[in-house]
């Protein structure tokens, strides 16, 4: 990669002001900001979000306090969005950069916590003499947009006041809260007040996937997690997780990935 292909800065100030560049913007909102003005229009109050900007538009991002971190700022040139590990990705298949609008993704609460880990990871790497290092930003920035294209997260529009979006953005909230606990559909259309039927069709045309996918995935993400990089027992897991048994969740975890959670483990 040329020098200065990759930049990325922390939200800290009170003011954060587009770059005098060409490159296109990631910009990470993890904790609230006042607002993002976007090409003259003000989004208030933003949090847990993704916004992917074009170089076309002027943007400013304003918070209160500058004593910590809001998020990351990541500047990417041409050069990088074309380079063959990134470029059969879809978020370049669709264009996402170019498409006359701007992308929108809200984080499911897992995949927050790896996202901030990879933009550490590659701020970090910027700022060494590694060798290959360019390979592992690159490798990084693909395991980053991969994630943000996962069905777990809601993938909207800035301008976007659809009503099924807002559904959809609802639902993912209220699964990301009570999945431990309810695993139904008819549960959570109960608590926004509409039909499972209207529930699916809302996430089918948002998400292009069912319900019941985005709790299963939900399930199956904590399971590995938890199976992963916790000391709980299989049995521990499977009640944490809201499974009758440890039976009922084994079978459900083989179900859905084509082996059994001890496998897992052992890997």
């Amino acid at each position: 990669m040329k020098p200065g292909s990759v930049n990325i800065s922390r939200i800290v100030k009170e003011t954060s002001l587009k770059q005098n560049s060409t490159d296109f913007a990631v910009c990470w909102i993890k904790k609230e900001v006042d607002g993002i003005e976007i090409d003259s229009v003000l989004y208030n109050n933003v949090s847990n979000s993704i916004f992917f900007i074009d170089p076309k538009y002027q943007w400013k991002i304003f918070k209160k306090d500058n004593a910590t971190s809001s998020g990351y700022i990541l500047y990417l040139s041409n050069e990088v969005l074309n380079n063959p590990i990134l470029s059969n990705l879809h978020i370049n298949k669709v264009r996402l950069f170019n498409s006359g609008e701007i992308p929108l993704f809200k984080l499911s609460p897992g995949i927050e916590k790896r996202t901030q880990a990879i933009l550490e990871m590659i701020d970090e790497l910027l700022g060494s003499h590694l060798n290959h290092k360019d390979d592992a930003i690159l490798s990084l920035l693909n395991t980053f947009f991969i994630y943000c294209d996962g069905q777990c997260n809601i993938k909207s529009v800035v301008s976007n006041t659809n009503s099924k979006t807002n559904v959809v953005y609802k639902f993912k909230k209220l699964v990301d809260k009570h999945v431990f606990e309810y695993h139904e559909v008819a549960y959570y259309a109960k608590l926004l007040n509409i039909s499972p039927t209207y529930l699916n069709e809302c996430v089918q045309e948002v998400l292009a996937t069912s319900s019941k996918s985005i709790i299963v995935e939900q399930l199956l993400m904590r399971s590995r997690h938890a199976l992963k990089f916790s000391n709980k027992t299989i049995k521990e897991i499977s009640f944490e997780l809201g499974f009758s048994s440890p039976d009922y969740f084994s079978y459900f975890f083989k179900t859905h990935t084509g082996s059994n959670p001890s496998t897992l483990r052992k890997a």
